[in-house]
């Protein structure tokens, strides 16, 4: 397939495993230098894109909208779906939430953790890991509440810097 000279190119990101598509749609941003207007602009989608990465489905991506993201993110339509809550699944947008232990495993914000009934983590993408570790909602050291996972870009906490990863060993199990 040809490029025309006129059309942008963009450096490809790969989704990770059970990445959520707001955490995909950050790494992608930032890898291009661009802005989720930038983003809305150049996929047709507006101000959809700032929406998905602030976790509002409501209404929720159709395929048309889904194609033309993949258009431009370089990444198969099917699987943007899979970084999409299941239709009919009840989420909940606040507070984020994180399993420490399986972000220092995989670096990455799961979908699976903003489920509305969900408070411990079981594993991710369909693999059963052990933590059963309770989901933090804030910062075990600051209490601070985290940001938008589109907003992670090294992994920690946007106010004391604490990595993601290192909170695992204040995370509760009970």
């Amino acid at each position: 397939m040809e490029i025309a000279a006129d059309e942008p190119r963009f450096f490809e990101v790969e989704p990770l495993d059970g990445e959520s598509l707001s955490h995909f749609l950050g790494r992608f941003r930032r890898e291009n230098y661009l802005t989720s207007s930038q983003l809305g602009k150049l996929t047709g989608l507006g101000a959809v894109i700032l929406r998905w990465e602030k976790l509002y489905f409501n209404p929720f991506p159709t395929r048309q909208e889904l194609e033309a993201l993949a258009s431009v993110v370089g990444v198969n339509a099917d699987r943007l779906i899979e970084m999409l809550p299941f239709q009919g699944m009840t989420m909940k947008p606040r507070p984020i939430r994180l399993c420490a232990a399986c972000y220092a495993e995989v670096p990455c914000h799961r979908m699976e953790w903003q489920l509305k009934d969900k408070i411990r983590c079981d594993g991710y993408a369909g693999q059963r890991h052990r933590h059963n570790l309770r989901l933090l909602i804030k910062c075990t050291n600051c209490e601070t509440p985290f940001s938008i996972p589109a907003d992670w870009v090294q992994g920690e906490c946007s106010h004391c810097f604490l990595p993601f990863a290192t909170m695992a060993k204040r995370q509760k199990r009970d």
